[in-house]
Protein backbone atom coordinates (compact mmCIF):
# COMPACT_ATOMS: atom_id res chain seq x y z
CA UNK A 1 0.00 0.00 0.00
CA UNK A 2 1.37 3.59 -1.02
CA UNK A 3 2.14 6.27 1.50
CA UNK A 4 1.43 9.48 0.57
CA UNK A 5 4.09 12.01 2.00
CA UNK A 6 3.60 14.96 -0.77
CA UNK A 7 0.60 16.41 -2.31
CA UNK A 8 0.70 18.77 -5.15
CA UNK A 9 -3.07 20.51 -6.75
CA UNK A 10 -3.54 22.90 -9.64
CA UNK A 11 -6.49 24.25 -8.05
CA UNK A 12 -8.49 25.09 -11.09
CA UNK A 13 -11.94 26.64 -11.90
CA UNK A 14 -11.85 29.46 -9.24
CA UNK A 15 -12.83 32.05 -11.63
CA UNK A 16 -15.97 30.03 -13.62
CA UNK A 17 -16.79 29.08 -10.13
CA UNK A 18 -17.56 32.58 -9.38
CA UNK A 19 -18.93 33.48 -12.73
CA UNK A 20 -21.48 30.86 -12.66
CA UNK A 21 -22.63 31.38 -9.17
CA UNK A 22 -22.11 34.87 -8.03
CA UNK A 23 -21.63 36.31 -11.56
CA UNK A 24 -17.91 37.42 -10.40
CA UNK A 25 -14.78 35.68 -10.62
CA UNK A 26 -13.33 37.10 -7.29
CA UNK A 27 -16.29 35.39 -5.60
CA UNK A 28 -14.98 31.92 -6.92
CA UNK A 29 -11.59 32.87 -5.44
CA UNK A 30 -12.85 33.59 -2.13
CA UNK A 31 -14.82 30.90 -2.09
CA UNK A 32 -11.95 28.65 -3.06
CA UNK A 33 -10.41 29.47 0.41
CA UNK A 34 -12.69 26.95 1.70
CA UNK A 35 -11.48 24.17 -0.18
CA UNK A 36 -7.81 25.25 1.07
CA UNK A 37 -8.86 25.05 5.12
CA UNK A 38 -10.75 21.70 3.91
CA UNK A 39 -7.75 19.88 2.11
CA UNK A 40 -5.05 21.40 5.30
CA UNK A 41 -7.46 19.94 7.30
CA UNK A 42 -7.60 16.46 6.01
CA UNK A 43 -3.98 16.42 5.23
CA UNK A 44 -3.02 16.91 8.86
CA UNK A 45 -5.84 14.10 10.03
CA UNK A 46 -3.92 11.32 7.50
CA UNK A 47 -0.48 12.46 8.05
CA UNK A 48 0.75 14.08 5.26
CA UNK A 49 4.09 15.80 5.07
CA UNK A 50 3.63 18.44 2.23
CA UNK A 51 0.80 20.30 0.69
CA UNK A 52 2.17 22.32 -2.79
CA UNK A 53 -0.38 24.62 -3.92
CA UNK A 54 -0.23 26.42 -7.16
CA UNK A 55 -1.54 29.67 -6.10
CA UNK A 56 -0.55 32.34 -8.79
CA UNK A 57 1.73 31.16 -12.04
CA UNK A 58 4.27 33.56 -13.90
CA UNK A 59 1.62 33.99 -16.90
CA UNK A 60 -1.41 35.15 -14.44
CA UNK A 61 0.34 38.68 -14.68
CA UNK A 62 -1.96 38.75 -18.00
CA UNK A 63 -5.19 38.89 -15.98
CA UNK A 64 -6.77 42.14 -15.36
CA UNK A 65 -5.16 44.05 -13.02
CA UNK A 66 -8.12 44.30 -10.60
CA UNK A 67 -8.22 40.40 -10.35
CA UNK A 68 -4.69 40.12 -9.45
CA UNK A 69 -5.35 43.21 -6.82
CA UNK A 70 -8.05 41.20 -5.28
CA UNK A 71 -5.95 37.55 -5.28
CA UNK A 72 -2.81 39.67 -3.14
CA UNK A 73 -5.54 41.35 -0.78
CA UNK A 74 -6.96 37.60 -0.54
CA UNK A 75 -3.79 36.30 0.29
CA UNK A 76 -2.27 39.55 2.66
CA UNK A 77 -5.88 38.91 4.82
CA UNK A 78 -5.71 35.18 5.04
CA UNK A 79 -2.03 35.15 6.40
CA UNK A 80 -2.46 38.22 8.64
CA UNK A 81 -6.12 36.72 10.01
CA UNK A 82 -5.11 33.04 10.29
CA UNK A 83 -1.76 32.93 11.14
CA UNK A 84 -2.22 32.19 14.59
CA UNK A 85 -4.29 29.23 13.69
CA UNK A 86 -2.03 27.50 11.29
CA UNK A 87 0.54 28.15 14.19
CA UNK A 88 -1.89 26.70 16.33
CA UNK A 89 -2.30 23.43 13.89
CA UNK A 90 1.31 23.16 13.81
CA UNK A 91 1.74 23.97 10.06
CA UNK A 92 4.87 25.13 8.37
CA UNK A 93 4.36 28.02 5.58
CA UNK A 94 6.59 27.84 2.38
CA UNK A 95 6.42 30.13 -0.30
CA UNK A 96 8.03 29.09 -3.78
CA UNK A 97 8.42 31.19 -7.04
CA UNK A 98 9.89 34.58 -7.59
CA UNK A 99 8.97 36.07 -4.64
CA UNK A 100 10.95 38.84 -4.77
CA UNK A 101 8.91 40.44 -7.41
CA UNK A 102 5.90 40.41 -5.78
CA UNK A 103 4.51 43.93 -3.97
CA UNK A 104 6.40 45.12 -1.25
CA UNK A 105 3.37 44.53 1.67
CA UNK A 106 3.19 40.77 0.20
CA UNK A 107 6.48 40.22 0.26
CA UNK A 108 6.36 41.55 4.03
CA UNK A 109 3.51 39.35 5.12
CA UNK A 110 4.95 36.20 3.59
CA UNK A 111 8.44 36.55 4.99
CA UNK A 112 6.25 37.12 8.44
CA UNK A 113 3.86 34.24 8.00
CA UNK A 114 7.41 31.94 7.00
CA UNK A 115 9.32 33.44 10.36
CA UNK A 116 6.64 32.88 12.49
CA UNK A 117 5.89 28.92 11.29
CA UNK A 118 9.75 27.91 10.75
CA UNK A 119 9.48 25.39 13.76
CA UNK A 120 6.19 24.09 12.65
CA UNK A 121 6.24 20.10 11.65
CA UNK A 122 2.88 18.14 11.18
CA UNK A 123 2.65 19.58 7.80
CA UNK A 124 3.93 22.25 5.71
CA UNK A 125 1.96 23.60 2.94
CA UNK A 126 4.67 25.44 0.07
CA UNK A 127 2.51 27.72 -1.62
CA UNK A 128 3.47 28.26 -5.43
CA UNK A 129 3.46 32.18 -5.46
CA UNK A 130 4.63 33.71 -9.03
CA UNK A 131 5.75 30.57 -9.97
CA UNK A 132 6.50 29.01 -13.24
CA UNK A 133 8.26 25.40 -14.00
CA UNK A 134 10.31 26.76 -16.80
CA UNK A 135 12.16 29.50 -15.50
CA UNK A 136 12.79 27.82 -12.40
CA UNK A 137 14.59 25.12 -14.12
CA UNK A 138 16.75 28.01 -15.87
CA UNK A 139 17.28 29.45 -13.06
CA UNK A 140 18.51 26.22 -11.20
CA UNK A 141 20.80 25.54 -14.58
CA UNK A 142 22.38 29.40 -14.21
CA UNK A 143 23.02 28.78 -10.38
CA UNK A 144 24.85 25.45 -11.26
CA UNK A 145 26.77 27.10 -13.76
CA UNK A 146 27.42 29.92 -11.75
CA UNK A 147 29.04 27.83 -8.38
CA UNK A 148 31.01 25.74 -11.81
CA UNK A 149 29.93 22.35 -10.77
CA UNK A 150 28.05 19.42 -13.05
CA UNK A 151 25.29 19.76 -14.38
CA UNK A 152 23.05 16.37 -13.22
CA UNK A 153 19.95 15.79 -11.17
CA UNK A 154 21.14 16.04 -8.09
CA UNK A 155 22.58 19.84 -7.94
CA UNK A 156 19.33 20.97 -10.52
CA UNK A 157 17.37 19.65 -7.43
CA UNK A 158 19.63 21.61 -5.16
CA UNK A 159 18.95 24.61 -6.78
CA UNK A 160 15.03 24.99 -7.33
CA UNK A 161 12.80 26.63 -5.60
CA UNK A 162 11.65 23.17 -3.72
CA UNK A 163 15.15 22.46 -2.73
CA UNK A 164 14.80 20.17 0.49
CA UNK A 165 11.52 18.96 -0.54
CA UNK A 166 10.23 15.33 -1.12
CA UNK A 167 8.39 14.80 -4.84
CA UNK A 168 4.91 14.56 -5.08
CA UNK A 169 3.85 11.43 -5.13
CA UNK A 170 0.00 12.97 -6.17
CA UNK A 171 -0.93 15.60 -8.55
CA UNK A 172 -4.60 16.92 -8.36
CA UNK A 173 -5.74 19.59 -11.09
CA UNK A 174 -9.35 20.48 -10.25
CA UNK A 175 -11.62 22.38 -12.72
CA UNK A 176 -11.82 19.77 -15.82
CA UNK A 177 -8.81 20.19 -17.46
CA UNK A 178 -6.09 18.28 -18.36
CA UNK A 179 -2.56 20.22 -18.77
CA UNK A 180 0.06 21.29 -16.10
CA UNK A 181 0.53 24.70 -16.74
CA UNK A 182 4.03 24.96 -16.31
CA UNK A 183 3.64 23.68 -12.53
CA UNK A 184 6.58 21.23 -11.42
CA UNK A 185 7.14 19.62 -14.51
CA UNK A 186 10.84 18.54 -13.36
CA UNK A 187 9.18 17.28 -10.16
CA UNK A 188 6.14 15.68 -11.44
CA UNK A 189 8.23 12.91 -13.33
CA UNK A 190 6.84 10.20 -11.74
CA UNK A 191 4.02 11.58 -9.82
CA UNK A 192 0.33 9.86 -10.21
CA UNK A 193 -2.05 12.78 -11.70
CA UNK A 194 -5.20 12.98 -10.90
CA UNK A 195 -8.04 15.16 -13.31
CA UNK A 196 -11.20 16.41 -10.97
CA UNK A 197 -13.74 17.71 -13.40
CA UNK A 198 -15.03 19.43 -10.50
CA UNK A 199 -14.25 23.10 -10.12
CA UNK A 200 -11.97 24.12 -7.04
CA UNK A 201 -14.47 25.68 -4.85
CA UNK A 202 -16.32 22.19 -5.01
CA UNK A 203 -13.36 20.17 -4.33
CA UNK A 204 -14.31 18.57 -0.65
CA UNK A 205 -12.77 16.78 1.79
CA UNK A 206 -14.50 13.52 0.57
CA UNK A 207 -13.40 13.88 -3.22
CA UNK A 208 -9.75 14.29 -1.85
CA UNK A 209 -10.27 10.98 0.07
CA UNK A 210 -11.34 9.13 -2.79
CA UNK A 211 -8.51 9.90 -4.53
CA UNK A 212 -5.73 8.91 -1.53
CA UNK A 213 -7.88 5.59 -1.50
CA UNK A 214 -7.29 5.26 -5.60
CA UNK A 215 -3.60 6.18 -5.24
CA UNK A 216 -2.68 3.37 -2.49
CA UNK A 217 -3.83 0.52 -4.93
CA UNK A 218 -1.70 1.68 -7.52
CA UNK A 219 0.88 -0.33 -8.32
CA UNK A 220 4.68 2.27 -8.65
CA UNK A 221 7.35 1.21 -11.12
CA UNK A 222 9.51 4.39 -11.35
CA UNK A 223 10.36 2.94 -14.83
CA UNK A 224 11.13 -0.70 -13.79
CA UNK A 225 9.41 -3.90 -14.59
Amino acid sequence: MNLVKHVAIIMDGNGRWGIKHKNSRNAGHRAGLNSVESIINECLKVNINHLTLYTFSTENWKRPKKEINFLFNLLENFLTNKISNLIKKDIKLKFIGEINKLPIKLKKIIRNAELRTSKNVSLQVNVALNYGSKNELINSIRKVNKKKIMINESNIDDNLFTKGIIDPDILIRTGNTQRLSNFMLWQLAYTEIFFEKKLWPDFKSNDFKKILNKFKSIKRNFGSI
